[in-house]
């Protein structure tokens, strides 16, 4: 016979436990504050929005940078063809000179399509620091049907 000693029945608990969402979602912050500063590096170039159009006629000529299939880097202001090499430094020199005069004048990259990306971005690099705004890239035009 049971005397005066009843068991209570325990009811489940209908609540969710979230202690660990919150561990995985700190583990989350965490790992996007470490990775954000690390995305946002690079070089910032703006591209045309559809197919790519050449400068207006009546636009300066522009400053033309070039680095060649072994590397070596030119420098074309006037509209004639530059043929001497230069050094980075001497480049970035002069592209900042001439931007303190007519900030207006575009600047275009062509590459040789031998030549690194490496030397591509470096030179883009330069540019940027030497106060390009925004750099344009020279293509030839396609052959192709």
């Amino acid at each position: 016979m049971h005397h005066g000693y009843q068991r209570k029945r325990r009811r489940p608990v209908a609540e969710i436990n979230v202690v660990p969402y919150i561990d995985v979602m700190l583990v989350l912050l965490i790992i996007f504050m470490v990775t954000a500063p690390l995305i946002t590096q690079g070089v910032k170039v703006d591209l045309p929005q559809g197919e790519a159009e050449a400068l207006p006629q009546d636009s300066k000529p522009p400053v033309v940078a070039t680095v060649d299939g072994d590397g070596f880097y030119y420098l074309d202001m006037d509209g004639s063809d530059a043929n001497q090499p230069i050094e980075l430094e001497e480049l970035a020199t002069r592209v900042a000179a001439l931007l303190t005069l007519e900030p207006e004048r575009p600047v275009v990259v062509r590459g040789s399509k031998d030549v690194s990306y490496e030397q591509v971005v470096q030179l883009m690099i330069t540019l940027q620091g030497a106060g390009v705004p925004s750099v344009g890239l020279m293509t030839e035009p396609d052959q192709g049907g």
